[in-house]
């Protein structure tokens, strides 16, 4: 790698940016899926400021616990104060956490960047909650779940017993990838909407051949009509009748985290396959399926995890990041500059059968304007 960092320090030269660090990270073996959403992580610039104040504000703690957000921070703290600009770090700590933690991740099987990046979100937040919970003063509250996925954002009904649920804390994963969407339902008979609002960390959109993000947007926020065995019970009419739902984002979220569905059941063959289709992300996108205020809300992508291979069960995963108007290729230990024109090679194929097998599966876009509050 001492010669690939130092070929990466001459491509840029006296363009390298002042204090950042491009390392690569050592694979134990099919950590590549961990390797690749790590780094897209790193250089989502406030994930990386949030984790390196609390390593700051934590260090001193001496019997402060470990768990995988305390190991997760050591190692961007770790990449952060190397002395050199580039080379090879090997996460071992944080890897044998989430192993020992999840056996999901304990084989040596092909496992998924998305349900990973899924499952280490959703832990940091418990950490956070817990800790929250922790420093403040413990008051009567119902058992039900605060984690990301239970929140209802809508009304609260009225407890019995007079207890009443405590808001759920909101902490700055939320801050930064939290969004929400509100699932509208309209009467066809007496024309009432229903709205119902559900929070995501991330948004998964089904893909079709030849189409592109804003399709694929499109398409997640059509109108449905509910009719025969599907019909909507409509609480004004007090009996099911038939109705138009969609879906659209109420509130987006600061870093929006996309993930294309390359990975299908297909009933006749009675297993998972990997779809090649050409999806076209832009490198800025214009979110038009808000409601107001938030119409036509511009984002920037900055990260790209990539799935290379043919299958589900098998292949490899690298990622593609922005960092000072650079754009970079991460494949475990290697690190190297690549032209922004590259990106568009990771759309997919055509064709059913390519030899390109290498395709964007989770996009991070930034959002142009201020955190929304």
């Amino acid at each position: 790698m001492g010669a690939a960092g130092s070929k990466l320090e001459k491509a840029l030269g006296d363009q390298f940016p002042e204090g950042e660090r491009y390392f690569g990270f050592e694979n134990f073996g099919n950590t590549c899926y961990c390797n690749s959403v790590l780094q897209a992580l790193y250089f989502c610039v406030p994930f990386r400021e949030q984790l390196l104040e609390y390593y700051t504000s934590n260090k001193s703690v001496a019997d402060a616990e470990e768990n995988l957000m305390t190991c997760l921070a050591d190692l961007f703290s770790q990449i952060s104060s190397q002395k050199k600009k580039t080379g090879v770090i090997a996460p071992k700590r944080f890897v044998q956490r989430l192993k020992k933690q999840n056996e999901l991740f304990r084989s040596y099987m092909h496992q998924d960047a998305h349900e990973f990046l899924n499952y280490l979100l959703n832990e940091v937040v418990d950490i956070l909650e817990k800790e929250a919970k922790a420093t403040t003063k413990p008051e009567r509250e119902t058992s039900s779940s605060s984690s990301p996925e239970k929140i209802a954002n809508g009304p609260k009904a009225p407890q019995a017993n007079g207890v009443v649920h405590k808001e759920p804390v909101v902490t700055w994963v939320h801050n930064i990838f939290q969004g929400i969407l509100t699932n509208e339902t309209r009467c066809l008979r007496c024309e009432t909407v229903t709205a119902r609002d559900e929070t995501f960390l991330d948004l998964s959109l089904d893909i079709e051949q030849n189409s592109s993000i804003t399709s694929c947007l499109k398409n997640f926020s059509s109108t449905e009509t509910l009719h025969a065995e599907d019909k909507f019970f409509c609480d004004k009419c007090c009996s099911l009748q038939e109705a138009q739902k969609r879906m659209k984002i109420k509130k987006p979220p600061h870093i929006l985290v996309i993930h294309l569905k390359r990975f299908k059941y297909m009933e006749q063959l009675g297993r998972y396959k990997k779809l090649s289709y050409r999806v076209v992300f832009p490198l800025e996108l214009k979110l038009s399926n808000t409601v107001e205020p938030y119409t036509d809300v511009e984002y920037s992508l900055f990260a790209v995890v990539v799935h290379v291979g043919s299958g589900p069960n098998h292949g490899h995963y690298v990622s593609l990041v922005k960092s000072h108007n650079h754009w970079l290729f991460f494949d475990d230990e290697n690190v190297e500059m690549i032209e922004e024109s590259a990106v568009q090679t990771f759309f997919g194929s055509s064709q059913e059968y390519s030899s390109n097998t290498d395709h964007g599966y989770i996009l991070f876009y930034e959002s142009l304007g201020p955190p929304t509050k």
